[in-house]
């Protein structure tokens, strides 16, 4: 297991912000791999694409940049920033997407092939985590008491607010804390007590949630029929944003390897308001 010292210099933005990393350790990419893996319960969960290293790159990791979403402006990102790594929470080679490494992916794996930067993706895993998981950092950040997980494989969380409050009042929060205004259906002036929650496109999980007895339910996206449902329920609805409501988990993860392997870590949040 090699060790260095080392000190990265990176270019960051228009501005030509120098932020300098002092200290980084060198790691093992498969040492950080085995360790998440067994962090996140990986083995666990089936999943819709493949969780843990996606593209490999450089063997040795000393810089980690993470992100939500795989996309050509966080690989630029993490270019500039000097990473060996990347670890995002949406990730590529989706179950019944195109398989031909062809137009967009091939530009992406051609960026990262070239450079020799490690792609690294949990999903499922990260939903779910009952520290670093998207659910439990929205949890910490929004002021919920977890009592109980449910839906497909246990991702979603339920419990009460800390503070009882209006419905008005809870989205006022929800906005404050994600930077992101809420589309939310129900009664203003409604005393929520109980909750339910899930983030990204859990919009489905809504029926779960009436069935649990909560006063509302909050995730990232929205359909047409929720709409219906939750007026029908009464049990009032927050769409809080996919991405605005997954920023977290993988910031949470990327400080937790950064600490536990001594790496320097840098997260990148691109700009996507679904």
């Amino acid at each position: 297991m090699a060790r260095l010292i080392v000190t990265v210099c990176a270019k960051m933005s228009q501005n030509f912000f120098i932020e300098c990393y002092v200290g980084a350790i060198a790691m093992e990419i498969k040492e950080i791999l085995d360790y998440t893996g067994q962090l996140l319960e990986v083995v666990r969960f089936g999943d819709y694409c493949p969780n843990g290293l996606q593209v490999e790159g450089s063997r040795q990791i000393r810089m980690l940049v993470s992100g939500v979403s795989a996309s050509q402006a966080l690989l630029e990102a993490a270019a500039t920033a000097g990473a060996d790594a990347i670890l995002v929470h949406h990730g590529w080679f989706w179950k019944n997407e195109e398989a031909r490494v062809v137009g967009i992916r091939r530009q992406r794996l051609k960026f990262l092939l070239n450079r020799e930067i490690n792609l690294i993706a949990y999903h499922l895993p990260l939903d779910a985590h009952p520290q670093l998981g998207n659910n439990a950092q929205l949890a910490q950040r929004l002021g919920f008491n977890i009592e109980g997980w449910f839906g497909e494989q246990q991702i979603g969380a339920y419990g009460t607010l800390q503070k009882h409050q209006p419905l008005q009042s809870l989205s006022e929060n929800v906005e404050r804390v994600l930077h992101r205004k809420p589309l939310v259906i129900g009664d203003s002036q409604r005393e929520i007590h109980r909750i339910a929650w899930c983030s990204g496109a859990a919009q489905d999980y809504l029926a779960l949630a009436v069935d649990l007895g909560v006063d509302a339910f909050l995730t990232g996206e929205v359909s047409e029929h929720t709409v219906h449902l939750a007026r029908e329920s009464g049990v009032a609805f927050i769409a809080a944003g996919h991405h605005a409501t997954e920023r977290y988990g993988v910031q949470a993860l990327g400080e937790h390897l950064a600490a536990h392997f001594g790496l320097a870590h840098h997260f990148v949040d691109i700009d996507n308001p679904v």
